[in-house]
């Protein structure tokens, strides 16, 4: 058997695996990768899959960065089923279909600036709606804990990971040569006690562990604290008559944000005159989706289906599925609460409404779940003083509040919680899902306490597994991380710095009005050159 690591490795986003058994080829996950320009670029190589070759597709969960892909496959050639739970399913018709608009809105936005700079061949969108109502119609729902075949001599089963609706984790067991070898694959494992979804369950023992490891360096703050961030982020912005601006998945973060606003709504501590808005089409629709789907809510969210005080609360959420009706918050003055996406900052409403609002300092911005690496939401965690929005620079003089205690992944302890009943066979375990400085932390504590040592895969490696050993692995490093040619680059900058002074002289004797137009160029190259040597 061959695992290549299409993703989610060494880094947080793209999750894939392409996995060779039994005469197949199939993917655990087919995600989309987030981040700067470079690590959104594999998002269009599209040779890794060899997407007609593919005989099936088993999805963990419903967010983008695990199944984004799947339209892509779809429009270079998949044909075959894709495996899911029931909510995973419907979140993914809403979800599916939301990214293939944005990948058309951007694609017709790149057009329009390629024409007024007198560009040709603009990028084609990633994908389009044609191919992501395709791709769902490939969905196949599966039941938790009823294991099926997708293939002769494999069978797979799905275990509640607690992550989001509907998210999984699953168990292959694989019959090749004479030998059965088990994987457990984690997706996103979930917090004990989290908001609305059940607590994550542990599969049965396994030969290996594919294990996600984002908060690996890091335990949660004290989740019953969240609550009272939340509170403390309303009062600074109401008290200063601004805006509170929530950045959060449309799926699972916003209904549990939802509910800790209740939450203060019970105590008091919602002001009366503070509308709420949930600006987010996707989240008004994935709203109704979990209503329909709370067979596997915890009991606590349950409950609340049927408490007089959460109705009347939620009759204050003002919902705003339209443009028009998203423009018009920002047109009105006053304090008020803005749920929006994209979560991490890098599309959708919630960059319109930062616009309006980085910039003022009685402003707050709550970021309330993981900030991939290269997105602007998470240079605004690490304390940005500028972020660039529509192409203007913008000074960062709201208030930033981290609150992790909303996080969907397990943080550390909980992470090696969850492992802990697994490791009784003493299982290889793979760290998939996190950054480097997470996952090598994380594989020093479990050594610690199980006296294993994880594997840490890197982008693109390919690794052979004989039973319960791993035979072979083989790097693509170049292909993984080209080389940045740094001797280049500062050797042409300097080359052409070098072209600029010789040309100064004759610049010096141009009449007045020219001479300011190239000043006014060379600022804003100082002023780039300054941004830069900010970053380093």
């Amino acid at each position: 058997m061959k695992i290549q690591f299409l993703g989610a490795a060494r880094t947080v986003t793209g999750s894939c695996f392409l996995i060779e058994a039994c005469g197949k080829r199939f993917c655990v996950d087919c995600g989309m990768h987030q981040g700067n320009k470079a690590i959104e670029a594999r998002n269009r190589d599209e040779k890794n899959y060899d997407a007609p070759r593919l005989d099936f597709v088993l999805i963990t969960h419903a967010h983008i960065d695990h199944s984004g892909l799947l339209p892509l496959l779809t429009k270079q050639g998949f044909t075959n089923p894709a495996y899911c739970t029931k909510a995973t399913a419907e979140l993914l018709e809403i979800m599916l279909q939301d990214s293939a608009h944005i990948q058309e809105m951007e694609a017709m936005w790149q057009a329009k600036k390629f024409s007024r700079r007198g560009l040709q061949n603009p990028p084609a969108p990633l994908y389009g709606m044609d191919d992501a109502v395709k791709a769902i119609s490939q969905l196949r729902p599966v039941e938790y804990h009823t294991s099926f075949e997708p293939a002769p001599g494999i069978r797979v089963t799905y275990y509640d990971a607690g992550h989001i609706l509907g998210s999984g984790s699953l168990r292959l067991e694989v019959e090749e040569n004479g030998k059965t070898t088990s994987i457990i694959f984690s997706g996103d494992i979930g917090r004990p006690h989290a908001l609305i979804v059940r607590d994550p369950e542990s599969p049965p023992l396994a030969d290996y562990i594919f294990m996600e490891s984002t908060y690996g360096d890091r335990n949660h703050k004290n989740e019953s604290l969240s609550v009272q961030e939340l509170a403390e982020a309303i009062a600074y912005s109401y008290g200063k008559r601004e805006k509170v601006i929530i950045p959060a998945f449309a799926v699972e973060r916003t209904q549990e944000v939802l509910f800790c606003l209740f939450k203060l709504y019970e105590a008091g501590k919602l002001p009366e005159d503070m509308p709420i808005y949930v600006d987010s089409p996707m989240a008004i629709r994935a709203t109704e989706v979990f209503a329909r789907n709370s067979d596997v809510f915890d009991e606590e969210a349950a409950a609340l289906l049927h408490n007089k005080d959460a109705h009347n609360f939620m009759g204050r959420v003002r919902y705003t599925p339209s443009a028009a009706e998203s423009m018009q918050i920002n047109s009105t003055s006053g304090p008020a609460i803005i749920i929006s996406a994209s979560g991490m900052c890098n599309a959708g409403r919630i960059r319109h409404h930062l616009k309006h609002n980085i910039w003022k300092p009685g402003a707050s911005v709550v970021f309330v779940g993981y900030q991939a690496v290269g997105t602007p939401g998470r240079k605004l965690v690490e304390q940005a003083k500028k972020i660039t929005l529509f192409g203007e620079d913008m000074d960062v003089a709201a208030r930033i509040f981290t609150i992790n205690g909303f996080s969907g992944h397990a943080g550390q302890s909980q992470l090696l919680d969850w492992l802990a009943p697994l490791m009784a066979n003493q299982p290889q375990v793979v760290l998939v899902h996190g950054e480097s400085t997470a996952q090598e932390t994380l594989a020093g504590l479990i050594k610690e306490r199980f006296g294993a040592s994880p594997l840490i895969p890197d982008y693109m490696e390919e690794m052979t597994l004989e039973g319960k050993q791993v035979a072979a692995t083989v790097q693509h490093e170049q292909q993984a991380r080209p080389r940045v040619n740094w001797p280049f680059l500062t050797s042409e900058v300097e080359r052409k710095w070098a072209m600029f002074k010789d040309r100064l002289a004759d610049v010096e004797n141009r009449p007045w009005e020219s001479q300011t137009e190239l000043q006014e160029a060379l600022a804003k190259m100082d002023y780039a050159m300054t941004r830069l040597l900010s970053r380093m």
